[in-house]
């Protein structure tokens, strides 16, 4: 019997679980360990958080789930890895601390024959003073809860709106290297179109304040399209959506300061500047969750599995080269962890090589360019290869390891830009790679693969994923049929 503990039970751990208990025979144990004790359909916090969904459409509890399709429970937050378990056994271990009302505090050693880091990030608010809605002076949507206070923030503004009282909302990113520009996108146009149709648009200012270098580079460098013979850009795409909007951006900015009303921020080419606000959503950078890792004899060996970032180190190129010799092949395949034949990274946790986009600093040498995304449909990927690697080590198949890398990958996102069966639109995008090969693609992507639309149809579309999605997390029949 072997037994595999998956750390993380958000998009790219659960996939990974789902698919791992679909393949294994039952003597052997999947395990989830995850201090949350509901799933939440991310892609959909932003719906939460301008009022049309509630915290209920986009989340259910995992526990039922788990149990129905055989998979141990454990609601707890990994702290340790021991990859040579300990005095008292060789096998691998990781610490954890329980979260579960029940069994709060209570720390256990659990054992392991297969571990998967899938643990996501921790929201680094506190790498801008004020940034966020527990000690800071902005929302967010980064989490169910999040997002129902953004909600309310919301509902404030368009009363005050509703009451002649002009207000300035600024929406984006709150660090200079912060990721998930998309979700930022996605939100500013979400509540321009919840002011338009609460009939109170004219008396709003509405801000994009991102850590892009242009519009239109979401952390992947941009893209182009080529429609009909001609060619276009990503940022040319953008931001004619902005000037329809009536959004205005600014760009290369990285926060510094947030006090009440007022954020600070530089751009890029040095300068420092204010901005009022009256509502302010601003998303957080992401880093590794806190994991440690030790030696049998109880020695620290983190720098040997973890990058400086907390981001767990797997089978990618992270000598440090300059942009000018960045390659696809950097990025990892099968995201093992370099020297544990046993041990993968998957989904936010596992750390990059580099940015996607070209890295930029400020004369004062301060980053503001972006992190690379790797959630949603990505994270999807590596879980479900991560799986099949670790079945066919079970099973004794003499098989190489599964790929997903992001270089070879190509995703798909729907971008909401407001809701609404006849009323609504969102941006659908596709690319191929994600990671721009540029010895393989003159632009560094297959034109004809890579594609940018907006309009209602894709409103419709995002409204189905979500519906798909859930019903693919909850394990209801058929649901390994649906693409990850």
């Amino acid at each position: 019997m072997a037994r595999t503990v998956i750390l993380g039970g958000g998009i790219a751990g659960h996939t990974a679980a789902l698919h791992l208990r679909r393949l294994l025979p039952r003597e052997h144990e999947v395990v989830v360990v995850t201090p949350n004790s509901k799933w939440n359909w991310i892609p959909s916090n932003i719906w939460v958080g301008v009022g049309v969904m509630d915290p209920a459409d986009v989340v259910f509890p995992l526990a039922p789930v788990y149990a129905k399709q055989g998979i141990g429970y454990v609601q707890a937050k990994a702290t340790t890895i021991l990859p040579h378990g300990d005095a008292e056994d060789a096998r691998g271990a990781v610490d954890v601390e329980h979260t579960s009302p029940e069994r709060s505090g209570q720390v256990e050693r659990l054992r392991y024959d297969y571990l998967v880091n899938a643990t996501g990030p921790k929201l680094n608010f506190a790498a801008t003073p004020g940034l966020g809605p527990d000690e800071g002076h902005t929302v967010s949507v980064c989490t169910a809860g999040h997002a129902e206070h953004a909600a309310s923030a919301l509902k404030d503004v368009i009363d005050k709106l509703k009451a002649g009282q002009r207000q300035t909302l600024v929406i984006g990113t709150g660090h200079g290297t912060c990721t998930c520009e998309g979700a930022a996108f996605e939100y500013v146009f979400n509540v321009e179109h919840e002011l338009r149709q609460a009939g109170v648009r004219d008396l709003a200012e509405i801000i994009f304040l991102t850590n892009e270098y242009e519009l239109g580079d979401f952390g992947v460098g941009g893209m182009e399209f080529e429609e009909n013979g001609f060619r276009t850009t990503g940022r040319m795409w953008t931001e004619s959506l902005f000037r329809e909007r009536g959004v205005r951006a600014i760009t290369g900015a990285g926060c510094t300061k947030i006090e009440e009303g007022v954020i600070h921020y530089e751009l890029l080419d040095g300068t420092e500047h204010t901005q009022a606000f009256d509502f302010a959503m601003l998303l957080p950078p992401f880093r590794g969750v806190g994991l440690t890792a030790k030696d049998a004899a109880g020695a620290d060996i983190t720098d040997q599995l973890f990058a400086p970032s907390g981001l767990m180190k797997v089978d990618a190129d992270y000598s440090g080269k300059p942009y000018e010799e960045w390659k696809a092949s950097d990025w990892p395949s099968t995201y093992a962890v370099p020297g544990f034949d046993n041990i993968w990274a998957v989904g936010i946790a596992f750390a990059p090589p580099h940015p996607i986009s070209k890295p930029r600093k400020s004369p004062k040498g301060t980053v503001i360019s972006p992190a690379p995304p790797r959630t949603g449909m990505p994270s999807g990927v590596m879980g479900k290869a991560v799986a099949q690697t670790i079945a066919d080590r079970i099973l004794g198949r003499a098989k190489p390891p599964h790929e997903a890398s992001m270089a070879n990958m190509g995703a798909a996102c729907v971008a909401s830009a407001g809701t609404g069966l006849t009323k609504g639109s969102a941006a659908s995008i596709t690319m191929m790679p994600v990671v721009p090969d540029f010895e393989k693609y003159e632009t560094g992507r297959d034109l004809g693969e890579t594609k940018g639309e907006i309009g209602l149809a894709g409103h419709w579309m995002k409204l189905s994923l979500h519906h798909l999605f859930l019903y693919k997390a909850k394990a209801l029949p058929g649901w390994q049929l649906i693409p990850e």
